[in-house]
């Protein structure tokens, strides 16, 4: 597979992954251009696993780092691409709480309502 092939493949895999919110950089940006066409276009794109599958791994690691942007990128992107249901992220949040542990648990319910909150007020805005 060709450079070109692999960045064109990550850029159709980070366009569905994170349901159109994100928005890569023109290439030339060596940190994107790897993530790219690694990340995305040999992992993501891997039909071992559904992309629910990784993305509730994926939250689980970033909510045990307590990272809030990337988390909330992902419940996000979860919400809007129907992998996880409202109830789903909340339910999910009470496994983050036994095994990351109540602090850190909720430093992130906040982030969980915030986005929970700007998905159904998207889908209102598209008249979903």
């Amino acid at each position: 597979m060709t450079d070109t092939t692999r960045r064109e493949r990550g850029l159709e895999m980070i366009k569905e992954v994170y349901a159109g919110d994100v928005t890569p950089p023109a290439e030339g940006n060596a940190f994107m251009d790897i993530m790219l066409e690694q990340v995305f276009a040999e992992i993501w794109s891997r039909d071992v696993m559904s992309i629910r599958d990784r993305r509730l791994l994926i939250i689980g690691i970033i909510a045990e780092k307590g990272e809030p942007l990337t988390f909330g990128l992902q419940i996000k992107s979860a919400l809007k691409n129907g992998e996880l249901s409202v109830d789903e992220v909340r339910e999910l949040m009470l496994m983050v709480a036994q095994y990351a542990g109540y602090p850190r648990a909720a430093s992130l319910m906040g982030v969980v309502e915030q986005k929970i909150a700007e998905v159904e007020k998207e889908r209102v805005a598209e008249g979903a």
